[in-house]
């Protein structure tokens, strides 16, 4: 039976009667529980803290769940976005869990193990399958945490050594810029640490320009921040910033400097001008973690940390929009990293 793949916008109605009267409310095309029908019967959601369109990390997971279920003929799976508005998160997760019709719920923040501990506490049949985040010791709960210190590392190497050589308009450099869309823990005690100390490997006089945008989808302060980075001399800047980062790469090409892309491959978003991609294989993670628990081994109650070593974090270097962009010689040193990182010589921890 070919299985189709359904995206649902939570309604706010659907939400207050969730969650007042705490009875099954049931959205167009999804996979409901059915206690009359098939015991074989699974519902799974994907519950998307955020909106799919222009949000590669986000339709990754939904594709990867897409791609176990329709390999299971029982398997039915429903998309919910949930929408930027970050207070309405744990209530629409609170309305999917009291709902009862999902036998799993899928989704991918560093948020959402919080929230989903929150709402397992009132629902504790609800099963959970969590990326990007990390929680341990609730039955109902599985994370895998993506090691971004690593792909943060990788990041920062890349750029220093496009900033020290020097063919930007810039010339040489020993600045380089992180926009993010907003502070979280992983940023600041993990990611913007490691993408500065990789420049530092490079040379210890790097500095790390850092500005926030202040939400995950206002472009136009992503040029005006990437802007003013540039002409206080950051010649590379790393993008985390969802839909800001269009700005920041209009910015970059305009004055000639260069993003380094993150979560998925960007290079050809604008060819030249995106000169690093350090990638989630996050299609991968949503379709091995859902097929476990379709298999009824996907271990509730753990957190599993997965790396560049075992295939979830990885840095493009066979686009040809990249080996256009980069020199030989830097190229073959971001060539040497990888290789140390993936056969242990390197180990950065997590």
């Amino acid at each position: 039976m070919r299985r189709l793949i359904h995206t649902t916008r939570l309604p706010e109605w659907a939400l207050a009667v969730t969650l007042m009267l705490l009875v099954p409310v049931i959205f167009s095309g999804c996979g409901k529980r059915n206690d009359a029908g098939p015991a074989s019967r699974v519902s799974i959601a994907v519950f998307v803290p955020g909106v799919m369109s222009g949000s590669p990390i986000y339709e990754m997971l939904a594709q990867g769940v897409q791609r176990a279920g329709s390999e299971y003929p029982q398997a039915e799976v429903q998309v919910v976005e949930a929408g930027y508005n970050q207070a309405e998160w744990e209530p629409k997760l609170t309305a999917l869990a009291a709902a009862k019709s999902y036998d799993l719920i899928v989704s991918s923040n560093p948020s959402l193990p919080a929230l989903a501990q929150a709402v397992s506490a009132k629902f504790p049949e609800q099963k959970f399958l969590l990326l990007d985040g990390e929680i341990s010791g609730n039955p109902a709960i599985y994370t895998m945490r993506y090691n971004q210190r690593e792909q943060a590392y990788i990041a920062g190497h890349i750029a220093a050594l496009i900033a020290q050589e020097g063919k930007t308009p810039i010339g040489v450099s020993k600045k380089i810029g992180l926009i993010a869309g907003q502070e979280y823990p992983a940023m600041n005690t993990i990611m913007l640490p490691a993408y500065g100390e990789a420049a530092r490997t490079i040379d210890p006089a790097f500095k790390v320009d850092f500005r926030v945008v202040g939400n995950w989808f206002d472009a136009g302060r992503g040029a005006e921040l990437a802007l003013d980075m540039i002409r206080s001399g950051s010649a590379v800047i790393l993008c985390v910033a969802g839909g800001a980062n269009e700005g920041v790469v209009q910015a970059a090409s305009e004055t000639g400097a260069k993003v380094i892309w993150f979560d998925t491959n960007g290079y050809g978003i604008r060819p030249g001008t995106v000169a690093g991609s350090a990638i989630l294989r996050q299609d991968l993670a949503a379709y091995e973690q859902t097929k476990r628990f379709l298999d009824g081994t996907l271990p509730f109650g753990t957190a599993e940390v997965v790396g560049i070593k075992d295939g979830y974090v990885d840095f493009i270097e066979d686009d040809q929009n990249y080996i256009a962009a980069v020199s030989s010689e830097v190229r073959a040193k971001q060539a040497e990293l990888l290789r140390r990182i993936r056969t242990g010589e390197l180990v950065l921890g997590n």
